[in-house]
């Protein structure tokens, strides 16, 4: 008989996030019971508990941490095996918790002073330290974030908290803000709208596109913003481009000089490098919804802007 080949367990997308929040759990668990262990009245130590609204609180974070009620990984929400409810219920407890635990390291160091301090993180181990840290690690895994990561292969597209779907063969979008469905729409009905002065330069074979401004259209390079102490030094500059482009005049050459006030410099030079783009909705069948925005985000990384490229790219090929 043929003997069958033994196959390696495939694990599942967000199975290690389950695996870290009740590890988590279980090890605050431990140690609160080993600090119980070591008092001499168990009972009164119950009670005191009991009476204790932090403890409390504490009590129904870990039920929550270890027995994590409706969490399942699944392969289509690799990065949401937690209800959003349970989600939000973690972020907030653990929030409350790490600010507790530092209120109470604080408070603790500020009476006592650093050398009591230092000796009762080596009595408990570090976990003075330990603490607060995965506390912090529970908020950090509850984190907001897309339901996938961008796969341009899959048509799947993940921007900033929404990730956004494509089906080539019905031409279907479905639209979601972390676990949550926001709606699905037809392909040919969505479209992106880029700030003002970019636009993107869809490119053949399915490619990913460029982004170009308006200064590109002509053929020069965007000019640095300049101080308004440098305006002869632009003044001259401008007659030595104006002499290379006979095609221009000298009146649109210097128009692509800005001068931008220093105190307004920064806050241009934060809002071009992080633009804020929409997806918007435009159905003629629906009447009422016409030009509609579906969702408005920032691209806050290089990542949240390759997808918005070819995100752009595949709508306009749909």
């Amino acid at each position: 008989m043929a003997r069958t080949r033994p196959t390696r367990a495939v694990t599942v997308p967000g199975a290690g996030t389950l695996f870290a929040l009740r590890a988590i759990g279980l090890v605050i668990l431990a140690r609160w019971l080993h600090s119980m262990g070591e008092m001499d009245h168990f009972l009164a130590s119950l009670e005191a508990m009991a009476s204790s609204p932090a403890a409390c609180l504490n009590i129904v974070f870990l039920f929550l941490l270890i027995v994590l009620p409706g969490a399942k990984a699944r392969v289509e929400r690799p990065f949401h095996p937690l209800p959003q409810w349970l989600r939000q219920a973690l972020r907030f407890f653990g929030l409350l918790g790490c600010l507790f635990a530092l209120w109470s390291i604080g408070a603790f160091v500020w009476f006592a002073g650093w050398r009591s301090a230092a000796h009762a993180v080596a009595d408990t181990n570090g976990w003075l330290v330990v603490a607060p840290a995965l506390y912090g690690a529970v908020v950090w895994i509850c984190r907001p974030r897309a339901l996938w990561r961008t796969n341009i292969a899959a048509r799947r597209f993940a921007i900033g908290r929404y990730a956004v779907s494509i089906d080539a063969a019905t031409r279907t979008t479905i639209v979601w803000l972390e676990s949550r469905k926001l709606g699905q729409y037809d392909a040919r009905e969505l479209s992106i709208r880029w700030p003002k002065g970019e636009q993107s330069e869809v490119v053949p074979g399915g490619a990913v596109p460029r982004l170009v401004s308006d200064v590109d259209a002509v053929g020069v390079a965007p000019a640095e913003p300049v101080h308004e102490s440098a305006a002869p030094v632009v003044a001259a500059a401008d007659a030595t481009v104006a002499a290379g482009l006979p095609g221009l005049p000298a009146s649109s050459v210097t128009s692509l000089v800005p001068v931008v006030p220093a105190r307004a410099q920064t806050h241009t030079q934060t809002h071009e490098r992080r633009p804020r783009i929409e997806l918007l909705w435009d159905s003629p069948a629906a009447a009422g919804h016409n030009r509609q925005t579906v969702f408005r985000v920032r691209l806050a990384s290089v990542g949240d802007h390759e997808a918005a490229r070819a995100l752009d790219t595949a709508l306009r090929q749909a």
